[in-house]
């Protein structure tokens, strides 16, 4: 079953198509990255699959219910804007958002604790929320998300702001999640927080689906014409090579640029013979690359 299901959606601002005939499919039981610059249209149809704002045509499916709103209880959603009670303590929040998401008493009293250990945040449960960093704020925020422990979690730029550390934290979190067979859903501008995280992606521009597949099947469709070579010797007859176009050397590293229908193997039988080689490894293209093929340097965004 697929968790989230969006069939020919459409948003307009005014004049402006926010999101353009998008058609998608969650598979449940996966971490779904929704990737692209700024402005794409990443917030706006995670907004619409909360049935925060509505479609102005088009269907929406969540967890297998066209009633967005009965469905909803079983989802956690943080939005890119975080907002919790700054006067409260920080156990009395994740109580007082766990109650309202209809956990009983004893849930709280042995999932309070849990998560604000899981999001390390133990040590500061009788702190108030104002008293917190902008991290541990959006941390708290995250088990807020979290601790009625939904099926589906939708995170609008959930590591935006956070340092590295943090970030790995709450990524760890969600790889766990999805080990218990939960799905998650997470936005971000930055390509390579979802290269190594996620099963499948969106790739959106100017709200048009550029990319939607499962990352493995995206990166065999566009494949390099680079080589990365190490090795011992003198290589200066690489660059000579009726096959290479172009060569950058750092030490004993050289990438390899290929003519466009030149195979690498052929390269690889050149070099053996003339020197020793110490690795040898096709390029593959990182996403921000792919994505900036696809739609140009001025439209991707990283850091």
């Amino acid at each position: 079953m697929d968790a989230v299901v969006l069939n020919s959606v459409n948003k307009f601002f005014g004049e402006v198509r926010a999101v353009d005939n998008l058609s998608i499919c969650v598979p449940a039981g996966s971490i779904y990255g929704f990737l692209g610059p700024n402005g794409a249209g990443k917030t706006t149809t995670l907004r619409m699959i909360m049935n925060i704002i509505r479609p102005d045509s088009g269907d929406i499916e969540l967890l297998g219910d066209r009633s967005i709103d009965r469905a909803k209880s079983r989802v956690g959603y943080m939005p890119e804007e975080r907002g919790l009670y700054r006067r409260m303590t920080v156990g009395k929040v994740l109580a007082y958002f766990g109650a309202i998401k209809g956990l009983s008493n004893a849930e709280l009293a042995e999932r309070v604790p849990r998560w604000l250990n899981r999001v390390e945040l133990s040590d500061w449960t009788d702190k108030k929320v104002e008293e917190l960093s902008r991290g541990m704020h959006q941390k708290l925020q995250f088990a807020v998300t979290a601790i009625n422990e939904p099926e589906l979690m939708i995170l609008d730029e959930p590591f935006s702001g956070l340092d590295p550390i943090n970030t790995d934290l709450l990524k760890n979190i969600i790889v766990e999640m999805r080990r218990e067979g939960k799905t998650v859903i997470f936005s971000t501008h930055v390509m390579h927080e979802a290269e190594k995280l996620c099963d499948s992606i969106l790739l959106i521009n100017k709200g048009r689906a550029i990319l939607n597949d499962k990352l493995a099947q995206i990166k065999s469709r566009y494949k390099s014409n680079a080589v990365c070579l190490e090795a011992e010797g003198d290589t200066g007859f690489i660059e000579r090579l009726p096959m290479v176009t172009a060569v950058q050397s750092e030490n004993n590293r050289i990438e390899i640029t290929l003519s466009a229908n030149a195979d690498a193997q052929e390269l690889l039988k050149a070099v053996v013979n003339r020197v020793r080689v110490q690795r040898f490894e096709v390029k593959v293209p990182s996403l921000h690359e792919i994505f900036v093929n696809l739609v140009g340097s001025s439209n991707a965004e990283d850091s």
